[in-house]
């Protein structure tokens, strides 16, 4: 056993709408822990309260809680006030990370691009909007992970319907402009920026079920983007990980338009762990296993005994 870590719960589950995607990504990191000789144990927050980490003894965390109530702070800001080491960004950044609208406003101020947004209420004009932002249109609930409620208006007159059926969701919803070009997702790994993975989906349809559940997307990684254009989008990413004060590791998802300028959509501090996940896809290619990678994301916890996030 590696002692080291002490005894380590693998926080899977939850409440949010990513559970069952939460519930895969910690399946197969504590299996990875496990066959590296961590003892490494399940704990959903779902099923019992966080206090009982302390009650049970353990000693350190690996979050893997997508979505609301796991990724966006709240979890990491009651293992502050429990003392208890944690991977992944702190609670400032897993804040700005879970909120797509307030994450590009940082990343606007400080001249990083980013697709044009507005905020939608039920008192929009809908019609001026979709001329402001010209079709298509990408309505996103500000506050969820994994695709969930985006949609992609096409047609003049269904942003309005759009916007209801996101705001069903969250109460921050926004409307991005739309970027044509090739999809794209940048990992990052401590201080250093994975290889990108390449994102082909049926009709760039890169929704919920094409992420997680079927075999029709296609990835690729290497990329196939020249060495000086992957490098440079790769500092433009490290740089936007910085600005929202992210740690230990996440993923930035972006689009490559046919100028070959990048515009960044959104950062992920929790990324998926799946089977179809693209963080150990990347870390793969750099000579990672999967198993070596979740040792990595522990291993951050090691670092002056979990008092990075207490700065």
């Amino acid at each position: 056993m590696q002692a080291r870590y002490g005894k380590v719960a693998v926080l899977l589950g939850g409440h949010s709408a990513e559970r069952d995607v939460s519930l895969m990504s910690g399946q197969g990191v504590l299996q990875a822990l496990r066959s590296r000789g961590v003892a490494a144990y399940p704990f959903d927050p779902a099923e019992k309260p966080l206090w009982a980490l302390q009650e049970e003894g353990f000693d350190r965390c690996f979050l893997v809680l997508h979505g609301r109530g796991g990724e966006d702070g709240t979890v990491q800001a009651v293992l502050e006030v429990l003392g208890l080491p944690y991977t992944g960004s702190g609670v400032m950044a897993s804040a700005i990370g879970m909120d797509k609208f307030r994450t590009k406003l940082v990343w606007q101020a400080l001249g990083i691009s980013t697709p044009d947004c507005v905020v939608l209420t039920a008192d929009s004009d809908f019609a001026a909007l979709e001329q402001q932002l010209g079709l298509p249109v990408m309505v996103k609930p500000a506050h969820e992970g994994s695709s969930i409620g985006i949609v992609k208006v096409t047609q003049p007159g269904q942003l309005e319907q759009a916007y209801r059926e996101a705001a069903s969701r969250d109460s921050l919803v926004i409307a991005e402009k739309f970027v044509h070009g090739q999809e794209y997702t940048a990992p990052v790994l401590g201080t250093q920026a994975l290889p990108l993975v390449r994102i082909e989906a049926p009709q760039g349809n890169y929704d919920y079920e094409h992420k997680y559940f079927t075999d029709d997307t296609q990835y690729f990684c290497p990329s196939g983007l020249a060495t000086e254009l992957e490098t440079q989008i790769q500092q433009l990413v490290l740089q936007a990980f910085k600005a929202v004060g992210a740690e230990g590791w996440g993923r930035i998802d972006l689009m490559l338009d046919a100028a070959q300028q990048p515009w960044l959509l959104e950062i992920n501090t929790t990324p998926g762990m799946t089977s179809h996940s693209l963080v150990p896809m990347a870390a793969r290619a750099a000579g990672l296993e999967y198993e070596d990678l979740c040792l990595a994301v522990l291993d951050s916890t090691l670092a002056d005994d979990g008092k990075r996030h207490k700065e």
